[in-house]
């Protein structure tokens, strides 16, 4: 299924996040937008611990499209596909998608890089239309996709 156009589930953004996670990173605030916007980057640290990410397309700008899969656990894939709603270099990513590209399972996304000395503090904001044991598990599956994004930006 084709991903939405820009700013579809706009309601979702005006609803109280359902989601709201924060990471101080040990990171200077423009590796850390760098390895959430190259796909290369991405597919080495996305998804909770134990997954796999292959990116489909990630066009880092607004209206951009964003495909990608993560493999579980449990050898199943599981697809996302996405706008980019808003693209601030380096503070802000929007995006607004599709789970398993059901329109139903549509989840609004901001992400917010705040610069804390030589640090970043990142902020997931989320707001989902559905609910289900994946946006049940969100917490988990973010926090483990954040350790494995402060395990890879030891690289840096």
């Amino acid at each position: 299924m084709a991903a939405p156009e820009a700013g579809t589930s706009k309601a979702a953004n005006e609803k109280a996040p359902d989601l709201v996670l924060t990471r101080v990173f040990d990171a200077p605030r423009e590796v850390v937008f760098k390895v959430w916007t190259d796909p290369k980057h991405v597919a080495q640290w996305w998804g909770p611990r134990g997954f796999q990410t292959t990116i489909q397309e990630m066009d880092v700008r607004r209206g951009g499209r964003w495909r990608y899969a993560m493999r579980g656990l449990d050898g199943n894939d599981y697809p996302f596909d996405g706008v980019f709603v808003e693209v601030v270099e380096p503070e802000r990513l929007v995006f607004d998608g599709a789970i398993l590209g059901d329109l139903n399972q549509s989840v609004w996304t901001e992400v917010t890089f705040a610069e804390d000395e030589d640090k970043t503090k990142v902020t997931v904001r989320q707001v989902y239309s559905f609910e289900s044991d994946a946006t049940r598990g969100a917490p988990i599956g973010w926090n483990q996709q954040f350790d494995r994004l402060v395990e890879y930006l030891v690289w840096f």
